[in-house]
């Protein structure tokens, strides 16, 4: 903070030394014998001890006057002309409140520590430009580049970047990797060869639909360069019919067909499952999900003109990308082919991505967009379509993405037993707040998204801010979703008064799609080895300041189950009753045909699959 403050000292230093410099020339020239206007060197008079005593003295006075202003005049350029210089190791070195958050914009370096507090957008979105630069934010939120924020950024430069480290970094041809593209700072990444990043949970539901740059990155080898004109998209023709070689521009030709899609990862929050027991794969946390605004060519039509239609036995289509290790294995998938050829499963060959052309770590020129089925089904960079009768052969297809029974380990797996996932159940998660986050006192806001496979619609959204005990619907945001084609998410919101006295919040959400399939309450019971289709209740645990308390840290917290139905226990007895939250449970004679409500005067426990609970009886 020195360096912050001393910029403003100096200059205002050199405000002075303009305002004094003035008079102290006026004053040299008065003391000169000579009373004309012509410049001259001051000649004091030695007339006599006290005189020329005197005039020394004045003479010395001015000349130190002189040198302290002209020292500090040097300064003030010196730090006007030669600012501190930063490497980019220093700068991201201050990423913390503990270090300082320092940013850059351009070749200049701010400390915006004290503004971070004061930022309109909250702390949390200024902290994701922390060490690095802003103008991948500034991208996003166009607001930023005003003449006032200008302005207002000045206040907080202490210097600039280093020329030096401008410099392009050397392409090393023998890196497979060295040719990836640049990716936003603000993703978190997981693995960096292959790419394989989130967005930060803050942003991801800011915009129903994600924008390009944070949109989740999944890669398995490294990302080719193609060339658009070279380009060539090879589908294998159906017996008696030719194979179709075709160019961006032939594909242009197609009937050009958008839709709204989401995409997720089948790893999404495995996070969450090496809590229970350690999986192999990514830490994917939440964030392995975005959506956007896909534009392309039926692959039906293309499909058709290749001569291809249904037969009555099982087919499938399978894919190939462009992507390939060293020894030029490339990465493959493949889908029924009657969801290929079916007109209102809108799958694409698409060529644009909300509005662009494909960004590289998204499949440029063209990639596979299947709705509502895993991500991992969406080849990118496409090279071959054929139609065969069995699934692909590629080890993403028959050795990976595929579920399993939590007793099953890597030393007794057999993933020929199990199908390849292609429909991910119902999901939702929450973005806002974040977990431990302490909150103001009043109402909460909680924000999330939901989504499920198949194109289900998510009809409800249930927040619990009390671990499970009792229950409120959000609101739904987004797109109007079709019956059986809801293929994107919706973002949901919650605003809630905090229980008086509630020092700490435990709050879960579970999402309900149109086929009544709900959350599980926890991880533990769909485990397995390759933490795939996790979808537990989302929840997060938050501290609310007490009365004279001030700010605490919140502790983790294990989710209630949801209580959407409940085996309730009487005697030998145990019946499976549907219930909506907060729905009482009153008497066991009334039959479950004619009411919900069933009185359980002895009622001990409420069972919900494989856990319970314990309860008081009323």
């Amino acid at each position: 903070m020195l360096l912050l403050l001393h910029r403003p000292v100096v200059l205002g230093l050199r405000q002075a030394c303009r305002l004094r410099s003035t008079p102290s020339r006026l004053c040299i020239g008065a003391c000169s014998t000579n009373d004309s206007r012509q410049p001259q060197h001051p000649s004091p008079s030695f007339s006599g001890d006290y005189s020329s005593t005197r005039g020394w003295k004045a003479m010395g006075t001015l000349i130190g006057l002189g040198a302290v202003l002209a020292y500090h005049d040097h300064r003030c350029r010196a730090a006007q002309e030669s600012p501190r210089m930063y490497t980019k190791e220093e700068v991201s070195s201050h990423s913390s409140p503990e270090t300082g958050i320092w940013v850059t914009l351009g070749s200049e370096v701010f400390d915006v520590t004290e503004f971070v507090d004061l930022h309109p957008g909250g702390p949390s979105k200024l902290l994701l430009a922390a060490g690095g630069p802003l103008e991948p934010f500034w991208a996003l939120y166009a607001v930023h580049n005003q003449p006032h924020v200008h302005e207002l950024l000045t206040k907080y430069k202490i210097g600039e970047l280093n020329p030096e480290d401008n410099v392009s970094p050397t392409l090393e041809t023998s890196d497979p990797y060295a040719d990836d593209p640049k990716r936003h700072p603000a993703l978190k990444v997981n693995s960096q060869c292959p790419f394989n990043a989130e967005p930060p949970p803050e942003l991801l539901t800011e915009n129903y639909i994600t924008p390009n740059p944070i949109f989740f990155t999944r890669n398995h080898l490294p990302v080719p360069n193609l060339d658009p004109d070279t380009y060539r998209l090879h589908v294998a023709g159906a017996p008696g019919y030719q194979s179709l070689c075709l160019s961006l521009d032939d594909l242009y030709k197609f009937p050009k067909h958008e839709i709204t899609v989401t995409l997720q990862c089948a790893g999404n929050r495995r996070s969450e499952m090496t809590q229970i027991k350690e999986v192999k794969g990514l830490e994917w946390r939440m964030g392995a999900i975005s959506t956007a605004r896909w534009a392309g060519t039926r692959l039906c039509d293309v499909l058709a003109q290749a001569g291809h239609q249904l037969s009555d036995t099982e087919a499938q289509v399978c894919f190939e990308g462009l992507d390939s290790d060293p020894t030029g294995t490339a990465y493959g998938a493949s889908i029924p082919l009657a969801r290929a050829l079916d007109p209102e499963a809108e799958v694409l060959l698409a060529y644009e991505m909300n509005g662009q052309p494909l960004p590289r770590d998204h499949g440029f020129p063209v990639r596979v967009v299947v709705p509502g089925v895993v991500g991992a089904r969406h080849v990118k960079w496409l090279g071959r379509v054929s139609v065969e009768a069995e699934e692909s052969y590629s080890h993403w297809q028959r050795r990976d993405y595929k579920g399993f029974c939590p007793s099953v380990d890597w030393d007794t797996v057999d993933f020929d037993s199990a199908p390849s996932i292609q429909e991910l159940p119902v999901q939702s998660a929450i973005t806002e707040p974040r977990d431990g986050e302490t909150i103001e006192s009043g109402d909460v806001t909680v924000k999330g998204y939901a989504w499920s496979g198949g194109g289900r619609a998510v009809i409800r959204v249930d927040v619990s801010l009390d671990g499970g005990l009792t229950w409120q619907a959000a609101e739904l945001d987004g797109e109007e979703q079709r019956p059986r084609k809801a293929w994107a998410w919706r973002l949901w919101r919650l605003q809630a008064p905090v229980p008086a006295g509630q020092k700490e919040l435990n709050i879960i959400c579970k999402a309900v799609d149109d086929s009544y399939n709900v959350q599980p309450d926890t991880v533990a019971p769909i485990w397995n080895l390759r933490g795939e289709a996790a979808d537990g209740d989302g929840a997060a645990a938050t501290e609310r300041p007490g009365p004279g308390s001030g700010l605490a840290t919140a502790t983790s917290v294990t989710p209630l189950p949801p209580h959407w139905a409940t085996r309730a226990r009487v005697g030998d007895s145990i019946g499976l009753i549907p219930l909506f939250p907060n729905t009482v449970l009153s008497n066991p004679e009334t039959p479950r045909s004619e009411t919900p409500q069933v009185q359980l005067p002895n009622l001990t426990q409420f069972l919900h699959g494989d856990s319970k609970i314990c309860c008081l009886v009323m």
